[in-house]
């Protein structure tokens, strides 16, 4: 194996960086009358300027080209190998020995994508069909209740990927969501969240989806039970059950055992994983809040992503040029936090869903073979919608010390025209860019203040408040109205962008073993705390804890 920071490619970036630290954004500009032009691309529906980041042109009279150079490292990465890789079946995920075809999901049914030599397209077709026709009939008032009623309330309970992603897909769809059925999520084991859910729907008309690939997640098997025992408590009986829960499961055994028909189960594979699994028969929720077409346009938009992530050359990719900036930033130019800030309010969770898909996936610190990893990984990614972040955290990112690169993303078009709103969106969300790139100068904000008819004083006390350094760089994410199509597309771009960079860093993107042993150590402290005794095979503070909670709750025997 070559350590990434061995590669031809990280040296020459090296010494492309100190060549071009005091190069500003606003001075790129200046110079190169075609930048927005030359560093921008469009694919599946999806615009990106890339242009307001720290990226020589040689075209413009640079002596290296930074994007060439990045390219390059993406060569000597072997990004295409591995990107052809994992479309072709191949061991991809090595700790648990799986591919990871989240693109066959989404895959036409004519496609031929092969594990261990068979053909998995017609059986993802098979399943898809089951989650539409279900999905119809609950649409169309054709599934009743225990008590003759259509349903109107859906509840998925599951967590993380089978939470997150429909969560997000459904809040980002909400124009076209039935107009008789209400969606609902559970995820956290804190009861608050399940009965602050059951407070809002009615027996007789709701049907709960229990996501769990396994049937055996703490957190939603927890949930589930106690959403059972609710839907009993009312005039229901044990045979009424089938009528209001259906699985996304592989164990046909506890979910029958739970009282589930089986024929109510819709099935994935061991190749999904969980933070991938949205376009599985976990986003059956999805399907019943948009229906079955605009479901498979949310698929067709994830796949034409697909067919240009794996045909379009490096230099004209998308994702790896999004996944190259981040690599950039991360790892030469010190930048270990990434803003998403969509400026559409139905992309709220979108930020917590790259969140889990980039941590989860990129936060490693041992390379694939297992030896540890001595450059940065994955960066902190968070966010929340403009314009609201504008008045909370963006004054960290034009005055705070620390850098930021920051992701814009709007559409051009409202779902719902609304006066002069969609405009004012718009010019804020460009107005922000404009502004982190190109800042404010103390002889800016002397001249502005001497025009206002502030005295020297004033101006000597205030000018250093007001000045703005500028040269914070962004990505503007632009589509023409979010739909189902552009939502599944958007999603791919990112998900391929997260696979990019872990090519680069050498490291495993589709495990997540950090997460286990929280989960390991939680049913010994969960067994001890049921105990009620004292507790001391644990650490000072941990056994302190517990014993603390037992007592002030009254468990103690």
């Amino acid at each position: 194996m070559t350590r990434p920071e061995d590669r031809p490619a990280w040296h020459a970036l090296d010494a492309h960086r100190d060549a071009m630290m005091d190069t500003t954004l606003s001075t790129l500009f200046d110079q190169d009358p075609g930048r927005f032009d030359a560093l921008q691309g469009e694919a599946a529906g999806i615009f990106i300027d890339f242009s307001k980041n720290h990226l020589l042109r040689a075209a413009a009279g640079a002596q290296e080209d930074t994007h060439a150079l990045l390219v390059q490292l993406a060569v000597e990465s072997d990004v295409a190998a591995k990107r052809d890789a994992m479309f072709a079946g191949a061991i991809v995920n090595p700790t648990e020995h799986r591919p990871a075809l989240h693109v066959a999901l989404r895959a036409p049914r004519n496609a031929d994508i092969r594990v261990d030599g068979e053909n998995v397209v017609p059986e993802v077709h098979a399943v898809l069909d089951r989650v539409c026709t279900f999905s119809e009939r609950v649409r169309e008032g054709e599934w009743l209740g225990f008590t003759g009623k259509p349903i109107t309330d859906v509840v998925n309970i599951g967590i993380g990927g089978s939470d997150l992603g429909p969560l997000m897909a459904t809040e980002a769809l909400a124009p076209f969501a039935h107009e008789r059925l209400s969606m609902h999520y559970v995820s956290n084991v804190d009861g608050s969240h399940l009965v602050s859910v059951l407070k809002r729907v009615n027996p007789e008309t709701t049907l709960f989806i229990v996501a769990s690939k396994t049937f055996t997640t703490q957190e939603t098997l927890t949930n589930a039970r106690s959403a059972r025992g609710w839907f009993l408590e009312s005039k229901a009986t044990d045979k009424d059950v089938a009528r209001h829960f259906v699985a996304v499961s592989t164990n046909d055994e506890a979910v029958s055992e739970f009282g589930i028909d089986t024929d109510n189960m819709f099935g994935f594979w061991d190749w999904v994983g969980g933070r991938y699994s949205l376009w599985s028969s976990i986003g059956l929720s999805v399907a019943l809040c948009i229906g079955p077409e605009r479901y498979r346009q949310f698929l067709a938009g994830a796949h034409a992503m697909d067919r240009h992530f794996a045909e379009a050359p490096l230099e004209s990719n998308l994702p790896v040029t999004l996944a190259l900036l981040t690599v950039w930033y991360n790892n030469f130019l010190g930048c270990n936090s990434h803003l998403i800030a969509p400026y559409d309010q139905y992309l709220h969770r979108f930020p917590a869903y790259l969140q889990q898909l980039t941590m989860e996936s990129n936060g490693k610190s041992v390379h694939v073979d297992g030896s540890r990893v001595d450059v940065e990984t994955g960066p902190i990614v968070w966010g929340e919608p403009g314009t609201n972040g504008q008045h909370a955290y963006f004054q960290l990112l034009h005055q705070g010390t620390h850098v930021i690169p920051t992701d814009f993303i709007v559409p051009l078009e409202s779902l719902n025209p609304l006066g002069e709103h969609h405009e004012l969106l718009l010019a804020n969300c460009f107005a922000q860019s404009e502004a982190l790139m190109r800042g404010k100068s103390g002889d800016a904000v002397r001249a502005e203040m001497r025009d206002a008819g502030r005295s020297d004083a004033e101006i000597d006390a205030l000018v250093g408040h007001r000045s703005f350094a500028g040269d914070r760089p962004s990505n503007t994410i632009t589509v023409q109205r979010m739909d189902a199509a552009a939502l599944g597309a958007l999603i791919a771009l990112y998900e391929h962008k997260v696979f990019v960079e872990a090519a680069i860093w050498d490291i495993a993107p589709f495990d997540q073993w950090g997460v286990e042993l929280g989960k390991q150590l939680a049913k010994t402290v969960h067994s001890e705390l049921s105990a009620g005794k004292t507790v001391s095979s644990h650490d000072a503070s941990t056994n302190g804890l517990m014993n603390r909670a037992i007592k002030r709750r009254g468990l103690l025997a």
